[in-house]
């Protein structure tokens, strides 16, 4: 009997060491996804804006004074010919009585030579002297008549006051922007456009323009794009543009806000994903597709175009689809992953 069961021992020792262990379970790796949404368009995007006239001029002095008179304010309309500041006249008034002085007397003199030179007195040569000077005086004449007259600034023509510069009691020297005039015409908006959205804009662009000062009930007006600054301003990385009203009607004034909408161009047509769920092959980008089981698969997938806020997908991809939005480079074709969400693309 004992014999027995000691025969039996090793035969069961033996089978249990050639049982296979259990398999470990296969852990799933974490993953941040998104649901592809809709086509991305900047034909949504808003731009505020501040009407302003196309052409606008800085006016100022020919000749440097004081100034003793500020004749208009900032927002006023002014006709052409109209005065809109004054210097003192003092300097200026002198200079002409010493001018207009001096031509009396090379005139005297001049007249007094041609009576002599006719009698035979002077040589011709001193008659032309006295010719020459006498231009001269007219000219100088003629200059200190024109710097009395340049102590009054005038518009150059009918527009609006957009700016002024200097207040009376101020020196100012020949040439220096007193005020701004912007002038009647042609009107536009102003805005500042983000990097991110210039690709998808070029001038000639059609654009609606709405005022605030309508509500929103206001009916869009007609604008296109008409200049796009090539460089962004240092402060605000912008870039300036400036959108024409076809046809600003009478309730536009200068100085108004506005909303600028673009539409829709063909290159802002496609899905915008995040760059880092793009799995770049050499010249080939792809995506990491999640099935329904949680398994990925690799897309290869053409992009439009790479911007700051994304990259445009045009073709390989569709809108609902749920892709890996990040760690791209750990995964590997076939394996399941453990699904964590991180919002939808746009």
């Amino acid at each position: 009997m004992k014999r027995g069961i000691l025969l039996f021992l090793p035969v069961a020792i033996l089978a249990g060491c050639n049982k296979e262990p259990a398999p470990a379970a296969k852990v799933e790796r974490p993953a941040l996804t998104l649901v592809v949404g809709a086509a991305a368009s900047d034909g949504g995007n808003t731009y505020s804006g501040e009407i302003r006239a196309r052409h606008e001029a800085q006016l100022g002095f020919r000749s440097g004074g004081k100034i003793v008179e500020r004749l208009v304010d900032e927002g006023a309309r002014v006709r052409e010919g109209q005065a809109l500041m004054r210097l003192d006249p003092g300097d200026a008034g002198l200079q002409l009585g010493s001018a207009e002085a001096q031509l009396g007397l090379a005139e005297a003199e001049a007249q007094r030579y041609r009576e002599l030179r006719s009698k035979g007195f002077v040589s011709q040569a001193a008659l032309d002297a006295k010719e020459a000077a006498l231009k001269v005086a007219a000219a100088q004449a003629g200059l200190a008549r024109n710097q009395s007259a340049y102590t009054t600034l005038h518009a150059d023509r009918a527009g609006v006051v957009a700016a002024i510069f200097a207040e009376a009691g101020q020196v100012v020297s020949a040439g220096q922007p007193v005020l701004r005039l912007a002038p009647d015409g042609e009107r536009e908006v102003a805005i500042a456009l983000p990097e991110s959205h210039l690709a998808n804009l070029e001038a000639g662009a059609a654009a609606e323009i709405v005022l605030l000062a309508g509500g929103d009930s206001a009916a869009p007006l007609a604008g296109r794009l008409r200049e796009l600054s090539p460089m962004a301003d240092p402060a605000s990385r912008t870039y300036a543009a400036r959108v024409t009203l076809l046809q600003p009607g009478q309730d536009v004034a200068l100085g108004m806000t506005a909303r600028v909408r673009f539409a829709a161009s063909k290159k802002s047509g496609g899905l915008l994903i995040p760059l880092s769920a793009v799995f770049q092959q050499g010249k080939q980008a792809a995506v990491w597709i999640v099935a329904a089981d949680r398994t990925i698969s690799l897309r290869p997938v053409q992009i439009a175009a790479w911007r700051d806020d994304g990259a445009l997908v045009s073709g390989g991809l569709a809108a609902g689809e749920r892709i890996v939005s990040n760690g791209v480079h750990r995964l590997a074709a076939g394996e399941k992953i453990r699904i964590i969400e991180s919002g939808s693309a746009r």
